[in-house]
C-alpha cells in the first residue's frame, strides 16, 4: 500500500503540488487575519480586565462547535452577503477558530509582563504606545507566537474538512478516497497533511525565535 501510495504522489505531483499550495495559503491567510484581528483585541482586554471574561468566553464557545458544523453554518451566512460556497467559508471558519489561542495568548502575555519594568519605563517618560511597542510587545513575542503556532497547525486539519465544501486543498484528496474507496489517495491526503502540520509549526517556531529579544532565547 505505501508503495501504491508513492506512486500516486509521483505520478500526480503537479496536481499534489497545486492542491498543497492551495491548502497553505488558505491556513496562512485565514492566520494572519486571525493575528491582525486577535492580536489587538487580546492587548485591549489586557487593558478593561472587565471583558476579559466575555472575550474569552465568545472564542471558547466557537473552539467547542464541531468543524463540519461551524463550516455548515458560514454557508448561509455568507449567502447573504453574496458568498456561499468555496473559500469564503473555510476562510472565516480558520478565522474564528483560530481567535482564541491567539487572543488568550496575548491577554496573557501582556498582563505577565513585569510591573517593574512597566514602572521603569513610566519613569524613562515613555507614552503608553511607547511602552507597548518598546517593551511590552518584545516581551510578550514568544507567547503570542506560540498562540499563533497552535492556531495554524490546529486549523491544517479544519481546511482539509473544509474540502467539502468547494474549498481545495489537501482534503480533496481525503474526500475522494473516501468516495471512490481509494486507499491510495485516502492515505497520501493524510500523509500530506501531516507532513504539512510538522512543516508549518518547525516554520513558525523558527520566526518565533528570530522575533524574540536575544536576550529571552534559550541560551542566548
Amino acid at each position: 500500500m505505501i508503495e501504491d501510495t508513492l506512486r500516486f504522489l509521483v505520478e500526480n505531483r503537479q496536481w499534489v503540488l497545486t492542491k498543497s499550495l492551495e491548502h497553505l495559503l488558505l491556513v496562512c491567510g485565514a492566520v494572519l487575519l486571525a493575528v491582525l484581528v486577535g492580536v489587538p483585541l487580546g492587548m485591549l482586554i489586557s487593558r478593561y480586565p472587565g471583558a476579559v471574561r466575555w472575550v474569552l468566553s465568545a472564542t471558547t464557545v466557537v473552539m467547542t462547535v464541531p468543524t463540519a458544523a461551524l463550516l455548515t453554518l458560514m454557508v448561509p451566512v455568507l449567502g447573504l452577503l453574496g458568498g456561499g460556497l468555496g473559500y469564503a467559508p473555510a476562510l472565516l471558519a480558520v478565522l474564528l477558530y483560530s481567535l482564541l489561542p491567539i487572543v488568550r495568548n496575548t491577554y496573557t502575555a501582556i498582563g505577565n509582563v513585569s510591573p517593574a519594568l512597566r514602572e521603569s519605563a513610566i519613569g524613562l517618560g515613555m507614552t503608553p504606545g511607547e511602552r507597548l511597542r518598546l517593551v511590552e510587545i518584545p516581551l510578550a513575542i514568544p507567547v503570542i507566537m506560540a498562540g499563533i503556532r497552535i492556531a495554524a497547525v490546529y486549523n491544517i486539519g479544519t481546511v482539509a474538512v473544509a474540502a467539502y465544501l468547494g474549498a481545495g486543498g489537501l482534503g480533496v484528496l481525503v474526500s475522494r478516497g473516501l468516495a471512490q474507496n481509494d486507499l491510495r489517495q485516502l492515505l497520501a491526503g493524510a500523509l500530506l497533511l501531516g507532513g504539512l502540520a510538522v512543516l508549518v509549526d518547525v516554520a513558525l517556531g523558527r520566526l518565533q525565535r528570530h522575533l524574540t529579544p536575544q536576550g529571552l532565547r534559550e541560551g542566548g
